[in-house]
């Protein structure tokens, strides 16, 4: 008897943990869908694309219908807290009633796949002292509007999962970094910033934002590992960490960053690049999965660090010839 191979559906999967995970999917031996926007690129020959946009409820059922997905990771969100400042209107619109959207269409299927909200380690905002690092059954206080709306959503995920008995489980995850990140997060803000300086690009002057804020980042590939290892064995209704159990200033990530170059660079503060509420430190307790799945952030951030500056250096070498 030949069994079927399990099918996995990435809902928005053009940005940067979707490619990583759509290689982790199918290395595992899964067949891949994937969803985007229209204007959004994918290139993976070894994944299905669709264009789908999760604020059209009848779009997302009729692509459930005819892939018939074992497990779902929805990953499309608004997720760069700058621009939830500037545009909370759309934040709210994709981040909460996306999600719904998905959830209700997911509902309507004759059959129950596993599902994956991805949520933030964001969420948990202002964090008092003593809290770090912070567990799943932590009181929430979202300190912006992108995290106001992943709480919200991993709160409606929670409902679901036990009124309509639903196979969903909800991820708390914490900054992850790695190549092809776009820069408007900040290790890869950094990085590109470096490459310029080294190509000739701009003067030996970094300008930066908060450097005194502590973060939690993992590889951006542990954390699609981790996801994997969730959908296939986190408990509905449950949230979980992913992230690295420790928080580093912005300031340690910045000096190895500049220590990999051979330039003698600057730093400035740019007011642009300062945020009207930032959470002094956030660090993961990621117990809770790995006494479930046994996961463990293998990649060091040295080697995270020094792999995405290589990435832009690459990049820009290649735009300046």
């Amino acid at each position: 008897m030949v069994l079927a191979m399990r099918k996995a559906m990435i809902i928005g999967a053009a940005g940067f943990v979707g490619s990583y995970l759509m290689q982790n999917l199918k290395k595992g031996g899964m067949e891949v869908y994937v969803t985007k926007l229209p204007h959004e690129k994918i290139e993976n020959e070894d994944a299905r694309i669709f264009n789908l946009d999760i604020l059209d409820r009848e779009a997302i059922v009729s692509l459930l219908f005819e892939i018939r997905p074992d497990y779902i990771f929805h990953l499309a969100a608004q997720s760069s807290v700058g621009l939830a400042w500037k545009n909370p209107g759309l934040t709210i619109d994709v981040n909460i009633k996306g999600s719904v959207n998905v959830m209700d269409a997911v509902r309507e299927l004759y059959y129950k796949p596993r599902v994956l909200l991805i949520g933030s380690g964001e969420e948990y905002g202002h964090i008092k002292p003593g809290e770090t690092p912070i567990g799943e059954n932590n009181m929430i206080r979202p300190g912006n509007i992108y995290a106001a709306t992943k709480v919200c959503q991993n709160l409606i995920g929670n409902i679901y999962a036990q009124a309509y008995d639903m196979e969903l489980m909800m991820v708390r995850a914490f900054n992850h970094i790695g190549p092809t990140q776009a820069p408007m997060f900040v290790v890869a803000d950094f990085c590109k910033q470096v490459a310029e300086i080294e190509q000739g690009l701009r003067k030996p002057v970094m300008y930066v934002g908060n450097l005194e804020a502590k973060r939690d980042f993992t590889d951006v590939r542990d954390v699609v590992r981790a996801y994997v290892l969730l959908i296939e064995k986190g408990i509905p209704g449950e949230t979980y960490n992913v992230g690295s159990g420790y928080a580093i200033s912005i300031r340690e990530i910045l000096d190895s960053i500049i220590a990999l170059s051979p330039c003698d660079i600057t730093v400035e503060v740019d007011a642009n690049k300062l945020r009207p509420v930032d959470v002094p430190i956030i660090a993961a307790d990621i117990s809770k999965i790995r006494e479930l799945t046994g996961w463990e952030p293998r990649i060091s951030l040295e080697q995270t660090i020094k792999e995405t500056l290589d990435y832009w250096r690459d990049m820009i070498k290649k735009e300046s010839v």
